[in-house]
């Protein structure tokens, strides 16, 4: 079987919007707002799945292929950091419940330098978890799936093209 660029974009394509679908569905029909790192993992989980799909009909052997991989690897670190910070969260609620402001508050009213700080440092929303699969909550999964996508990534710099698996 021989894996390529193409199947490797596509699944980071189909499995990022299957994640960011599911994300809406269970705030929508579920009913489970997002936190201020929720919507950054998925802002994340989106810039991944645009890049894999903008990359698609490119050669791999072109160097904006491998400047989209750099970059991909750059986000997919991001959302792995912000998605381990914020299970770490879970794990170690913080002493005095304070549900902050909201992220758009944040991001419209004091400049980036001043917000990420505040986004990061997370709220009393961010440690709750209100929703768990096979054990984990949705930070780490999305923990999981980031550095998956950073493992295949990695991978395929290394390789370079097609790869025989057997």
């Amino acid at each position: 079987m021989t894996i390529s660029k193409t199947h490797i974009r596509s699944a980071e394509f189909l499995g990022c919007s299957g994640l960011i679908a599911f994300a809406l569905f269970l705030q929508h029909s579920e009913g489970l707002a997002p936190c201020p790192m929720c919507i950054l993992q998925r802002y994340a989980f989106i810039i991944i799945g645009i890049l894999a799909l903008v990359s698609l009909p490119i050669s791999s052997k072109s160097v904006f292929s491998r400047i989209l991989n750099w970059v991909i690897i750059l986000f997919s670190g991001f959302g792995a950091g912000v998605a381990l910070r914020h299970t770490w969260l879970e794990h170690n609620p913080p002493e005095i419940f304070d549900c902050g402001a909201d992220l758009g508050f944040v991001v419209d009213t004091f400049p980036l330098a001043q917000a990420l700080p505040m986004i990061f440092r997370g709220t009393g929303d961010c440690s709750v978890v209100l929703w768990k699969f096979a054990g984990l909550s949705i930070a780490e999964w999305a923990l999981v799936c980031f550095i998956a996508i950073l493992i295949i990534e990695i991978w395929h710099l290394t390789k370079r093209g097609r790869v025989e698996i057997s």
